[in-house]
């Protein structure tokens, strides 16, 4: 006996809605997990964007530092120029590091010119930082890669945004805007900021207090400082000691200065009564 199969029937597959349904939903799972991570990505950038833009202050004031510690310290002589004044409204500053060699002719050559000023810049309404390196010494201890010849007197932007730069001189009361001449000053404050400015009165920008980041760099080596030591608890309890001490053992000494004293009065006063009796006799 044979047995017969029904082949007629067909397998059953997707129809076209279901197809539709489900790429309608890997795409919405899609477009969320996108969105997921394109918010995560913009979380991370701002944060990175924050730490650059508060460490970026620091990184500048430290790079001013070292070409001053430089210039100061390496023999030539140094001389320091400084100009402030203000640009659409805006503080900027001028600092210029020289220090200058005589050659066998006993002629005065630049070894090393350095400058740092601020510019404004149109396009995003702010201040832009230059430097710039020139002179006989060829290498520029900032930069990894060294400049060509014809690239030394050019300007290097070094950071925009800037909203307030200012180099100041600390005097005794207050603080000068301006340096010239061939003397070093004893050092140089710097203040930078990248806060957003607000209008004064007078109608100059400022930045808020807090906001401005300030270091103060000393210069003049040669200075005399007057150091105040400050002793601990321990050192002025040891020292009040050894005061009492010192007390007790001059009292003592005036003691026996006294005994003694006494003790010759007395022999005097025998002795003086023995003449007087050799007199009577």
């Amino acid at each position: 006996m044979k047995k017969v199969f029904n082949i007629s029937g067909k397998l059953r597959a997707f129809t076209l809605a279901e197809v539709l349904a489900a790429l309608t939903i890997g795409a919405m799972v899609l477009v969320a997990v996108m969105g997921v991570y394109s918010r995560a990505e913009r979380s991370a950038a701002a944060i990175t964007r924050k730490l650059e833009s508060s460490q970026l202050p620091f990184e500048i004031l430290q790079a001013i530092a070292e070409d001053i510690d430089r210039a100061v310290g390496s023999g030539a002589d140094a001389k320091v120029t400084i100009d402030n004044k203000f640009i659409n409204s805006l503080p900027t500053a001028r600092l210029v590091i020289q220090t200058t060699i005589n050659d066998r002719r006993d002629e005065e050559q630049t070894f090393e010119k350095i400058i740092w000023q601020t510019n404004y810049d149109r396009n995003t309404d702010s201040l832009v930082l230059y430097r710039s390196h020139s002179g006989i010494a060829l290498e520029d201890k900032l930069l990894d890669e060294q400049k060509e010849s014809w690239e030394r007197e050019l300007f290097v932007p070094v950071c925009t945004g800037v909203t307030f730069f200012k180099i100041q001189v600390p005097a005794s009361a207050d603080f000068q805007d301006s340096w010239r001449g061939n003397s070093l000053p004893n050092g140089i404050t710097v203040t930078i900021s990248f806060a957003e400015p607000f209008k004064k009165r007078n109608g100059t920008w400022d930045v808020p207090e807090e906001e401005k980041i300030v270091r103060s760099i000393a210069i003049n080596r040669i200075r005399k400082i007057k150091f105040n030591i400050v002793k601990s608890q321990y050192e002025e309890d040891k020292t009040d000691k050894d005061e009492d001490e010192e007390q007790v053992e001059e009292e003592s000494r005036g003691g026996q200065g006294e005994n003694q004293d006494d003790e010759s009065g007395e022999t005097e006063g025998e002795e003086g009564s023995d003449e007087e009796d050799r007199v009577e006799e």
